[in-house]
């Protein structure tokens, strides 16, 4: 029964910063890269102001996968290698932090680019 609870808020925690998304998406004229960008930087942000690690204890994969949580792994990335390297880690951290994400993203793109069939609208 525990699992189903976890998964579940991991769900709902998904479900609702997609929905947000969404909203702004339908809601407002802001272009799906500002959205990107918004959820990215709001995600540093409100890691920064100890108001996403709740949620990320709350919801777990589910406040981490979305692009917010990208934002929240490049602030934790950043904070921990300036704790362990000084200065340098605020240009290494974020990266360090993110770099098996990326490179999925890259891999996984490249793979379904194989299998498309784009077509201009």
């Amino acid at each position: 029964m525990d699992i189903l609870l976890n998964y579940g808020t991991v769900f709902l925690t998904g479900g609702i910063i997609c929905s947000i998304g969404q909203i702004l998406v339908d809601k407002t004229k802001l272009s799906p890269a500002r959205i990107l960008t918004l959820f990215v930087t709001l995600g540093v942000i409100f890691t920064f102001l100890g108001i996403y690690e709740p949620i990320v204890e709350f919801g777990k994969c589910g406040a981490t996968v979305p692009i917010s949580g990208f934002g929240y792994s490049l602030f934790k990335g950043t904070v921990k290698a300036i704790n362990e390297r000084g200065f340098i880690g605020i240009f290494t951290g974020g990266i360090t932090a993110t770099a098996g994400g990326v490179a999925a993203a890259i891999v996984f793109g490249f793979l379904a680019s194989l299998f498309a069939k784009p077509t201009i609208k």
